[in-house]
């Protein structure tokens, strides 16, 4: 079970699949570049629904370390929220997609020299087929909406160049989004992406309790 954990969080990623694509079409607020999807399988069916699964999310069994990495990428905790208005962390047609979610759980990250920035944020929704329906939207046609970026992040993001994973885990919905800061060169985004992808494993873990 733990080798399988491990590999659902970092190969979808690091494979740039028929699932990527291109993904800024206009509008006000920013939106990944890369977007790649997926929806819940019968894997999560313990945790299918939030009844089955009642206790709340706590930042501490989310963000549990003051940084993550993989392949030599490292990215910092810059601060944490709870928000028991899901509402307010989407914007367009999510918003009405978050109808029913008990809270939301986001975080900010950075490397240390600025370069990169990441936010990753977990929605606890009604049930599976409501989590299906928020990814859908994410990755839906214009108006669909996408996360907000948090308060703190930089002005220099680029969303232009940024990548985003959505999931549906079961209830839960996670999202991880990186992208440069600031116009300078090219940055691969591969290894932020997968460290902060490594977040949606608090929610894995609720399958082994």
């Amino acid at each position: 079970m733990r080798k399988w954990i491990a590999a659902a969080v970092a190969v979808p990623v690091v494979a740039a699949g028929a699932a990527a694509f291109l993904w800024l079409r206009g509008g006000d607020l920013p939106r990944p570049a890369t977007l790649r999807s997926e929806t819940t399988s019968a894997i999560y069916a313990p945790i299918a629904t939030r009844a089955a699964d009642p206790a709340p999310l706590t930042a501490d069994e989310v963000f549990p370390t003051g940084s993550v990495a993989a392949g030599g990428s490292t990215l910092a905790r810059q601060g944490t929220e709870t928000l028991t208005d899901c509402a307010a962390a989407v914007w367009g047609d999510a918003e009405e997609a978050v109808a029913g979610c008990g809270q939301a759980l986001r975080a900010r990250y950075a490397t240390a020299d600025g370069r990169v920035f990441g936010q990753f944020v977990v929605f606890n929704l009604a049930d599976a087929a409501a989590a299906d329906r928020l990814v859908r939207t994410f990755s839906g046609p214009r108006g669909g909406g996408f996360v907000r970026l948090a308060p703190g992040a930089p002005a220099g993001f680029g969303a232009a160049r940024s990548w985003a994973q959505v999931r549906a885990l079961g209830h839960y919905v996670t999202v991880s989004w990186v992208g440069p800061v600031g116009g300078g060169g090219r940055v691969d985004l591969t290894y932020p992406q997968v460290a902060l992808d490594s977040l949606s494993l608090a929610v894995q873990r609720r399958l082994t309790r």
